[in-house]
């Protein structure tokens, strides 16, 4: 073989290397926070847990009951959290910017604060103070 078409496939295999980085890398939603809509379509969306870490980043295995909980978050700025041992609602707020949902069940004077690692149109990822994070798809 030619040193120069040594040279090209080398070049060739090299550039081909990058584009798969490349699209690799924009292929993952991590750190990618898109528009309140996101989190609730045209008027509302269901959102499951797809997966759960603790606070150390260990999987957290997912009871059956847990499996059927449900997160349905209105575009009116409220929530309905379901599952077997029954349902919350509440009010909610997002902050794009900071990147933060601050949920408040209905009758309760305490709200929970959650940062958001991801929101797209299929995927968010809300992370507690204490680092635990809950990965949701949308249903």
């Amino acid at each position: 073989m030619k040193p120069h078409s040594l040279f090209s496939l080398r070049y060739i295999a090299s550039l081909l290397m990058l584009l798969s980085l490349f699209t690799a890398a924009c292929g993952n939603d991590k750190g990618k926070v898109e528009g309140v809509n996101m989190l609730y379509g045209t008027d509302s969306k269901v959102w499951k847990t797809a997966k759960e870490l603790d606070t150390t980043g260990d999987k957290v295995k997912q009871t059956s009951a847990q499996k059927q909980e449900e997160l349905r978050i209105f575009a009116n700025g409220t929530y309905n959290m379901t599952g077997a041992t029954g349902a919350v609602s509440g009010k909610y707020t997002f902050d794009q910017a900071g990147k933060t949902i601050t949920m408040t069940p209905d009758g309760s004077a305490t709200s929970n604060t959650f940062a958001v690692e991801t929101l797209t149109d299929k995927k968010l990822t809300l992370k507690s103070a204490e680092g635990a994070a809950l990965m949701l798809e949308a249903q």
